[in-house]
Parts: structure tokens; C-alpha cells; sequence
């Protein structure tokens, strides 16, 4: 099978998948949840998810349950993990809409049961969990939380504080930037509402509790506090999903896939939309994946007519990127026995004694586990200042039958 391939069936994906097809290609679309729209549009509720039906509307062959495990960029094909079973799927034109996941910066008590991300809490509750009259203390980092605690209310739960890191000065000089040039954007923040428990150049110190989270301390400048809980939804924004596009030779640059104005990375016929290419919202992923997937049919000229589009919503990312960016007090809230690597439990004294990335994988296993540093790895880039090593396959876990049949075709 050759084509149009997209990897991801988020915003960015789907917008890629019907304009390509759209415009006359013979499109596949790969994902590794048992339904489109990614965790943004999870359950289908929210003003874009028309584009969901336009989707399903489409010719487009849309492929569930599915993972990328390897990749070859000369030969053009893609190593698929398909509920156990290798396949091996090639491609005339790629497009990458791997999206994003939650940043993570360890702090004591991080691991207890019922501490989870941001979106990682709001995904559990879409799919049934029950959190009505239960106690939520958002944290961390960005609008996200904003819009996770109006969803959580709705839901039933008290949110006794929102507590964002940013700085009250910084938030009043993003307000007025989004007023001047991002309207929009500033009235859909108002309708979220923070209410009076939104606490700015706030982050939590320690997570407390013996079987479960039952509070956690707070600090805002020179005051500390405990705040009672039954549940913690923490994380300082995301980190692009690259792994699959660096495997492929593709150009990262400061965490993010590099491209040019027809999302086209630096290798040729792949593409690359969303928050893989910097994180920047859904506005953004839509955008340019309607540009992707017109320059992968060669319709430039329709692609060029969304270039104000596209300059707007990355101006917009990267206000949001620098306003939200973690404060360096962040970097000490990990005690010497605060375990980073959850995979392996490596503390963060081990961790110490290394002196990179590479020397951390060979002497103490950290990101070796079966998460692959998804998530100590940017949590050691941020504290420890190490950067990430090189990309190998397989980019998640598989039957080691499947990486020995990828081999003999080669």
C-alpha cells in the first residue's frame, strides 16, 4: 500500500487526512487509540469536532490500535505494531501528527496514587471516572489548567485551588498581548472563569499522604500551606512527540521538528504538523494540517493562501510557549530519594553521580524502562540540563519477532 500516510488522528491528523483526500490522494491514517480526535477532542465534544465528521464522511482509511514501532525514510516504509502482528507499510508522501505529552517535573510525593497529569486526569474522567464532590487541586503550568477545571467542576469536583507557576507581571503582559493581537483568544480565557481560588507564581512543593494523595503543600513566594485533596492533577505544559520523526532524519530543533512553510521537515515527501512541529494548540494543528496536506497533493497554491492563518497561530504559540515556559525554582524540588525514573525507580541521588543522558541509560537504567524516558527524559533536560541522545527503534515496545522480521527485509 502506498499514499498519503498520516501517524496520529488528532486535530492536526484529521485536518491533513481531508484535505489530502480532498484534493484526490489515496490517504491511510494511523493510530494507536480506538478512536480519532486525540486527547483534545476525546469523546467528541467541542466546537471542532465537525471536523470529525468530515473525516468519517471522507474516503480516507483509517487505521485504529495501531503503533510505529521503526521506520525507514530510504525505503520509504513504516514498522507497524497492529495488536501483536508486524506490519510493514510504505508511503509516497508521510505526514506526522504525533502530537504531544504532558510535562512532568518530579517533587516529593509525585508517585503516590491519585497524583496524575493535567490531561492525563481529564482523559480518566472522560472515559467514566468518578469525580463528583471530590477535591482536585490543579497545578502546574498554562491555559490547560484553566480549561481542566471548568471541565472538572462541571464534572461534580470541588477544585479548591488552581495553582500556576507563571508569575502574576508575566500573565498581566500576556493578557495584554492577546488583547492587542489575539482577541479571541483573550474572550475564550475569560469564559473559563478561574474564579477566586486561581493562584498566580504558585506551585506545589510536595505531594503528602501514606496510601494516597491526601494533601499537598503549597508555596507562593515566602508563604507555604497545605491544601487537603483527594485527587492532584499536575504537569508545566508538553513535549513534542519527536522520536518517530528523528528516527526518520528528520531536523529537531529546540525540542521540536523543524519545517518549512509547507510543513515539510528536512527530509523530502515527509511532513510534519501540530504540536510535533512546536507545541502550539489546536488552532495551530489545524492550520497546518490543511497546509500539509494540500503540499503533499503539490496544491502549493492552496497552501499558500493559509500562510497569514499559519504566521497567526504560531505568533500565538509563541507568546504562549514563552509566557508559560518553568520558572528555575522548579529545578530543586526533587529530594536526593525523589524518584525520577518511575519505570526503573531511579532517585534522583543516582542520577546525580551521572554526568549526561547516555551515562544515566548505561549506569543506572533510567529511561530504559518501558516508557523509553518519555518521561524522566525531559525531566532530566530541565533539571540536570542533559540532552537527549539519539533515537533508536523500537520507538515502543514490541515482540522481539517483529523488530527480526523488519531485518530480514532489509
Amino acid at each position: 500500500m502506498s499514499g498519503v500516510i498520516i501517524v496520529g488522528a488528532g486535530p492536526g491528523g484529521i485536518a491533513a487526512a481531508v484535505t489530502a483526500a480532498q484534493a484526490g490522494a489515496k490517504v491511510t491514517v494511523l493510530d494507536d487509540n480506538v478512536a480519532v480526535g486525540g486527547q483534545i477532542w476525546r469523546g467528541g465534544y467541542h466546537e471542532y469536532s465537525p471536523w470529525i465528521g468530515r473525516l468519517a464522511q471522507s474516503t480516507v482509511t483509517l487505521v485504529n490500535g495501531v503503533r510505529v514501532v521503526s521506520g525507514d525514510s530510504d525505503r520509504r516504509t513504516l514498522l507497524l505494531d497492529h495488536q501483536g502482528e508486524a506490519e510493514e507499510l510504505s508511503y509516497s508522501k508521510l505526514i506526522l501528527a504525533t502530537g504531544a505529552r504532558e510535562l512532568f517535573l518530579p517533587f516529593p510525593g509525585w508517585t503516590l496514587p491519585n497524583v496524575m497529569g493535567v490531561g492525563g486526569l481529564q482523559a480518566l474522567v472522560k472515559c467514566g471516572l468518578p469525580i463528583s464532590n471530590k477535591r482536585i487541586v490543579v497545578a502546574g503550568s498554562g491555559p490547560l489548567l484553566l480549561a481542566v477545571a471548568s471541565y472538572l467542576r462541571k464534572g461534580g469536583a470541588a477544585v479548591p485551588l488552581i495553582a500556576e507557576q507563571t508569575s502574576l507581571r508575566d500573565l498581566a503582559s500576556f493578557t495584554v498581548s492577546l488583547a492587542a493581537a489575539h482577541p479571541a483568544k483573550l474572550w475564550q480565557a475569560v469564559h473559563l472563569n478561574p474564579g477566586p481560588r486561581y493562584r498566580s507564581g504558585c506551585w506545589i512543593e510536595a505531594a503528602l499522604g501514606s496510601s494516597r494523595v491526601e494533601a499537598v503543600r503549597v508555596r507562593r513566594g515566602t508563604r507555604a500551606w497545605e491544601e487537603s485533596c483527594d485527587y492532584v492533577a499536575n504537569s508545566y505544559g508538553f513535549v513534542a512527540n519527536t522520536e518517530l520523526a528523528a528516527l526518520l532524519g528528520c531536523k529537531v530543533e529546540h525540542g521540536a521538528v523543524k519545517v518549512d512553510s509547507s510543513q515539510q521537515t528536512s527530509v523530502g515527501d515527509i511532513y510534519c504538523v501540530g504540536e510535533t512541529a512546536g507545541i502550539g494548540g489546536v488552532d495551530t494543528a489545524l492550520v497546518e494540517g490543511q497546509v500539509a496536506g494540500y503540499a503533499a497533493c503539490g496544491q502549493l497554491p492552496q497552501a499558500s493562501r493559509l500562510q497569514p492563518a499559519r504566521r497567526k497561530a504560531r505568533s500565538f504559540a509563541r507568546l504562549l510557549n514563552h509566557t508559560f515556559q518553568p520558572r528555575p525554582e522548579l529545578r530543586t524540588l526533587g529530594q536526593p530519594d525523589t524518584i525520577v525514573c518511575r519505570c526503573e525507580d531511579v532517585p534522583l541521588a543516582r542520577l546525580r553521580s551521572a554526568d549526561s543522558w547516555r551515562s544515566a541509560k548505561l549506569h543506572e537504567r533510567c529511561g530504559m524502562g518501558p516508557c523509553q524516558g518519555r518521561i524522566c527524559g525531559p525531566a532530566t533536560q530541565f533539571i540536570l540540563g542533559w540532552e537527549p541522545s539519539s533515537v533508536r527503534p523500537p520507538l515502543f515496545p514490541t515482540c522481539l519477532g517483529n523488530l527480526l522480521q523488519e531485518n530480514s527485509v532489509k
